[in-house]
């Protein structure tokens, strides 16, 4: 399998999002972390992700007569980078997005199901804003979210942080106007 159809699919990108910021989990812990999806589909997953190089061992050690594995993502073949989109199809995008909203929604889900679930308090959010931007603007724009996330990728976990899922999501909900004044007021149209 390649990256895209690896991390196409919602379990394993749950898997991926778990093991984040270099954790590193056994099998059993990831289950843990991820309740509603059976313990033999994390485990199958886990495998293909680490047949497909996404995933590497860590460490083993013995637990009670069997072998444990740690598990460790392997960040840099953990993406889709700009090489690999452009041979994406219209499909791959498709497929793609469908995965990453199925997973944010199962993400959502388990976080809500937790106990002492306190979105207010957790600074929880979900707005989505309808914004105007020349080409020049939008690369600026995506340029100024890289420099604010960027950095805190690299955090890894300590007692007094939390995981959070951040999803940007972008793309233009119209094509651009010939007209630079789509919606005109009728009282200074001359007619």
């Amino acid at each position: 399998m390649d990256t895209l159809e690896l991390l196409a699919h919602p379990v394993r990108l749950r898997i991926v999002h778990a093991l984040g910021g270099g954790r590193l989990l056994s099998t059993a812990q990831l289950s843990a972390r991820i309740p509603d999806v059976s313990k033999a589909t994390v485990y199958r997953h886990i495998e293909l992700l680490a047949a497909g190089g996404l995933l590497e061992v860590a460490e083993e050690r013995r637990v009670r007569g069997a072998v444990e594995r740690r598990y460790r993502l392997r960040q840099e073949r953990a993406v889709i980078d700009a090489e690999m989109t452009e041979s994406l199809s219209l499909d791959d995008y498709r497929r793609g997005f469908a995965a990453a909203m199925a997973t944010l929604a199962a993400e959502f889900d388990a976080y809500l199901d937790r106990e002492g679930a306190d979105p207010a308090a957790d600074l929880v959010g979900y707005r989505q804003h309808a914004v105007w931007l020349s080409r020049d603007e939008l690369h600026e724009m995506i340029g100024e979210l890289r420099g604010a996330i960027a950095p805190r990728l690299a955090n890894t976990p300590t007692g007094d942080r939390a995981r959070y899922l951040l999803s940007p999501i972008l793309f233009p909900a119209e094509e651009p106007s010939a007209d630079p004044d789509p919606d005109p007021d009728p009282a200074t149209d001359g007619g």
